[in-house]
């Protein structure tokens, strides 16, 4: 024992110079392992089902493996370590407790009763979930709703495009208004942007495009329900709601609290660990938010639990996958900060006009469509850096840019499962309860069917210069 802690102070330094990766050095090949990753998660669960449900989390290790051991022949184990270190410290661990805590919370809240889940009803409930999403972030405002809005629609035969809306809606686009609503704009929070300045730039594109696909969803599901007809008797029938857990709320209020005191207490107070900064607004903000999930688990009736289903499958899941992601996506995040210099210099020049100034239209598909297969946070914080840097300059000279950059990473992160986690678990829960969701490419035609228009509808409108 004695000999491995010398062995490992001893590689400490090495790791606090080597907790980046050079992105100007690597070549497309070292993204392999991401795109395998991509494919089993799309593949697998169609062709191997019993196998990948047993072994998805080796699955992930095994391609983050692929890219973590060639990488340490060639760069040495003490890069490899700094490269794993700072995804650990710096962005998994913090993204995982952030999920932990609103899945926790929102999970010892429980909405019982049923109604029925007529289009008006459903279409209600994801205009709600949307508006809760800026206010108690994606994944709170989806694990709180996504129960009763199953419970309400478990007769009809046809209710797997009321979870996909749900994710498009809930899961994604609510979350643009504020940077409590998604993870890419609380990255901007920290890096300086304005509370009140993504409110304000934000709130038309949001009612844009909410407003176009609550539409388009109302009209879609009041077809399916005209066309089942007589309905099989409701497995639940319809009774007054009643909320239970009700503590619940407080807790989720002190999550909002601690994120919203990480982006703006600045104490000063900073430690490097093996080349990570810590800064102690944010060991605040995570103790604190697991400490609330710990309480939540202590205060709530296991009653309230059990009627909420509620089980670790999904936040597992998530884990184990998103460890896997965050280690296999490391290069290819690393080629795109290159810029100019990395193997996608083509990709980044198209973000700008012949006169050097921002491409607008262009931020917002290559934000997006790259936040569809990458974490979408920190794409939106390479396409931020790519533009400018600058916080100030960005709310000023170039919001349209920046408006451009936030819309593309909140939006299109609904595009596949992985493009934002609340996806993964909403599709979780969904599995647990019986409706057969479709794979990764199934959920894609969804998508691009129902996404894309409005996409390039937004284009027009609000980029088109």
């Amino acid at each position: 024992m004695w000999k491995f802690a010398t062995a490992l102070l001893a590689l400490c330094p090495a790791l606090a110079q080597a907790a980046q990766i050079d992105g100007a050095a690597l070549s497309l090949p070292w993204m392999l392992p991401f795109a395998g990753l991509l494919l089993s998660i799309a593949l697998c669960p169609i062709f191997l089902p019993k196998f990948w449900h047993h072994h998805f989390g080796k699955v992930a290790a095994f391609w983050a493996a692929a890219f973590a051991l060639p990488y340490a022949l060639l760069a040495g184990w003490p890069a490899m370590g700094g490269v794993l270190w700072h995804a650990l410290l710096e962005e998994y661990i913090p993204f995982l407790l952030l999920l932990f805590a609103l899945y926790t919370v929102s999970g010892g809240i429980l909405v019982w009763g049923n109604l029925h889940g007529s289009a008006k009803l459903n279409t209600g409930i994801l205009a709600l979930g949307t508006v809760l999403a800026s206010v108690m972030g994606t994944t709170g405002a989806a694990m709180l709703l996504i129960r009763p809005l199953l419970k309400a629609n478990d007769n009809r035969q046809h209710n797997v495009h009321v979870v996909v809306f749900f994710i498009f809606l809930v899961a994604n686009v609510g979350g643009g208004l504020t940077p409590l609503g998604d993870p890419p704009l609380f990255l901007g929070f920290l890096k300086g942007v304005d509370f009140m300045w993504t409110v304000e730039h934000m709130a038309a594109p949001v009612a844009f495009t909410s407003a176009l696909l609550l539409g388009l969803f109302y009209l879609l599901d009041r077809h399916y329900f005209t066309k089942e007809g007589v309905l099989p008797m409701d497995k639940t029938p319809d009774s007054a709601l009643k909320i239970y857990g009700k503590r619940n709320f407080w807790l989720l209020g002190a999550i909002v609290g601690l994120v919203l005191l990480s982006g703006m207490w600045r104490p000063g107070l900073v430690w490097s660990v093996f080349g990570v900064e810590l800064a102690l607004q944010d060991l605040v903000r995570d103790l604190g938010l697991l400490a609330v999930a710990l309480l939540s688990l202590k205060i709530t009736p296991a009653q309230v639990r059990a009627g909420n289903d509620f089980n670790w499958g999904p936040m597992q899941e998530v884990g184990k996958l998103f460890a896997g992601i965050f280690v296999a996506m490391a290069p290819a995040l690393a080629i795109l900060k290159a810029g100019s210099a990395g193997a996608m210099a083509g990709l980044v020049q198209l973000v700008s006009n012949p006169d050097g100034t921002p491409h607008d239209a262009m931020y917002f598909w290559l934000t997006g469509l790259l936040s569809a297969f990458l974490d979408n946070a920190p794409t939106y914080l390479v396409f931020f850096n790519l533009a400018h840097g600058d916080a100030a300059h960005m709310m000023g000279p170039l919001a349209s840019t920046l408006m451009a950059i936030s819309a593309g990473a909140v939006f299109m992160g609904a595009m596949s499962y992985i493009g934002n986690a609340p996806n993964f678990m909403v599709k979780a829960v969904a599995e647990d309860r019986g409706v057969k969701m479709p794979s990764f490419f199934g959920y894609m035609a969804w998508s691009v069917s129902c996404l894309l228009p409005v996409y390039i509808l937004m284009t027009l409108v609000f980029f088109h210069y």
